[in-house]
């Protein structure tokens, strides 16, 4: 049942993203007993799989890849369950959130509180662009890649190219990357989080390997982590990566407005709406990252017109892998040719 509209709030029409964190904030609070059943039906599915997987060696391979491929899909849903706890909205309690996050990103192979800051970073200088650099897809402006070098356009179109954000780049920032407190190295308490991220990691692999040698290692947490994090980079490119996003000088930038305006409303098959945990619903979720993953769609169901807002289907997603070039003047996100045309 929708809720009666409240007298005292700005029309539809004319509410603005300021008026929206107001609205918003009535979702904020999270259930306890919802979370930990989310929690429980990601994570006991997860661990059958991954039993299910080392059974299958003795009996086939390629079954035991394409179980790798499920627990991608929980693998990648527990990242999400470990992005809200980074947000606080997972649990009332925060140091419950904190540590559950701190196990997860174990498994998902990311220091929790290195993670949590960098992505903090993130939220609140999104569509800067006086402030690019952390926690984003480096994005140039026209005006930058014509004024740059030969040899810079050229790292830059090598950076942006797919193969590289989506075949090198999962493997690279959850491999590599992640070991270190990347951005926040003159900090312990991130080298702490890093460190020890990577002993439990070593722990954990290290039993896999004891009990089961190396094809567990080959077949299941490989490709399964690998897979995860494609998707989940290509989730992430999807939700500022489009047209119509914004970004403007820091003089202009205003943060809810950046929020609203800068991320997309990702339409999804309700399958992969749930083992994503809703993160396609991410002009909310920047709007107000304290909202639960599991409330996001009472917001939708309560206003029509946020459901509306920034919509992106998968098929419409595709194109965006080719632009890379913020206008300032038409304020849209070009592809190379389309600027090469308008700038000829």
């Amino acid at each position: 049942m929708s809720k009666t509209p409240d007298p005292n709030q700005p029309q539809a029409a004319a509410r603005t993203a300021r008026d929206w964190v107001k609205i918003l904030a009535q979702y904020r609070e999270p259930n306890p007993a919802r979370s930990a059943f989310e929690l429980a039906v990601t994570v006991v599915p997860f661990l059958l799989l991954w039993a299910a997987a080392w059974w299958s060696l003795s009996v086939s391979y390629w079954l035991t890849l394409a179980l790798s491929v499920c627990i991608a899909a929980f693998l990648l849903r527990l990242f999400t369950i470990q992005h809200d706890c980074g947000h606080g909205s997972f649990f009332t309690n925060r140091h419950v959130s904190d540590w559950v996050g701190r196990i997860i990103g174990v498994l998902t192979l990311t220091p929790y509180d290195v993670w949590r800051r960098t992505h903090s970073i993130h939220h609140s200088t999104h569509g800067n662009l006086g402030k690019r650099g952390m926690g984003d897809i480096h994005t140039m402006t026209v005006a930058e890649y014509r004024a740059a070098s030969r040899w810079e356009r050229l790292v830059y179109r090598l950076y942006r190219h797919p193969v590289t954000l989506f075949g090198i780049g999962p493997g690279y920032l959850f491999f590599l990357q992640n070991r270190i407190p990347y951005g926040l190295t003159g900090q312990a308490r991130y080298w702490i989080s890093a460190m020890g991220t990577n002993a439990a990691i070593l722990a954990a692999l290290g039993l896999i390997w004891y009990f089961g040698g190396l094809m567990p290692l080959l077949l299941i947490f490989l490709p399964a982590t690998l897979i995860a994090a494609t998707a989940g980079l290509w989730l992430f490119y999807v939700q500022h990566q489009f047209e119509t996003t914004q970004w403007t000088q820091e003089e202009d930038w205003q943060l809810h407005d950046a929020a609203l305006h800068g991320s997309s409303h990702y339409v999804l098959p309700p399958v992969l709406q749930w083992l994503s945990a809703n993160i396609g619903i991410h002009h909310v979720h920047h709007l107000y990252s304290r909202i639960p993953f599991y409330r996001l769609t009472e917001v939708l169901r309560d206003h029509a017109e946020l459901a509306e807002g920034n919509r992106m289907t998968i098929r419409e997603s595709l194109a965006n892998a080719r632009l890379h070039l913020w206008d300032e003047d038409s304020c849209r996100l070009l592809s190379f040719a389309q600027a090469r045309r308008l700038y000829a």
